[in-house]
């Protein structure tokens, strides 16, 4: 390439003012006190703008969405008796009852579907568990009276 096809260099192009910098406005005044927040300080002013006139009158009513309708709950219930009744059959066998209930609730909680399944599987499993224990219970209490065998 030639001289011709390349561009000027920096100081060339300085000396011939065209990539200078612009000179720099002098500073602002700058006010003897300093100014409190709010308070105007000059420079860029503006009008204030009007309100829109209101050619409606707007009532605003608040309609509340109602209230969600409170679902029964077994599944906590259920966990509830079935981990008393796993505790009670470990010791007696008339717990049985507390097994039975805790075994429909779970049933009864499986059903729903706003019911946690996890819950509900669980005290269904500890329920029938303890129905094992208080009937071993039952068994054995039966053969040592003499009621079986």
């Amino acid at each position: 390439m030639t001289d011709e096809g390349m561009p000027p260099t920096r100081a060339a192009r300085r000396s011939d003012g065209i990539g200078a910098a612009p000179a720099a406005a002098p500073p602002a005044s700058v006010p003897p006190v300093s100014a409190l927040p709010g308070e105007h300080r000059g420079g860029f002013e503006r009008p204030l703008t009007q309100p829109t006139p209101v050619t409606q009158s707007v009532h605003t009513s608040v309609v509340w969405a109602p209230e969600p309708e409170v679902l029964p709950r077994s599944g906590a219930w259920a966990l509830g008796l079935a981990v008393v009744a796993l505790a009670l059959s470990l010791v007696v066998g008339w717990a049985f009852p507390l097994g039975i209930a805790a075994v429909a609730l779970a049933i009864l909680a499986l059903r729903r579907p706003w019911e946690r399944r996890a819950v509900a599987v669980w005290s269904l499993l500890l329920g029938l568990v303890s129905l094992v224990y208080s009937a071993g219970w039952l068994v054995w209490a039966a053969f040592r009276a003499g009621l079986i065998g």
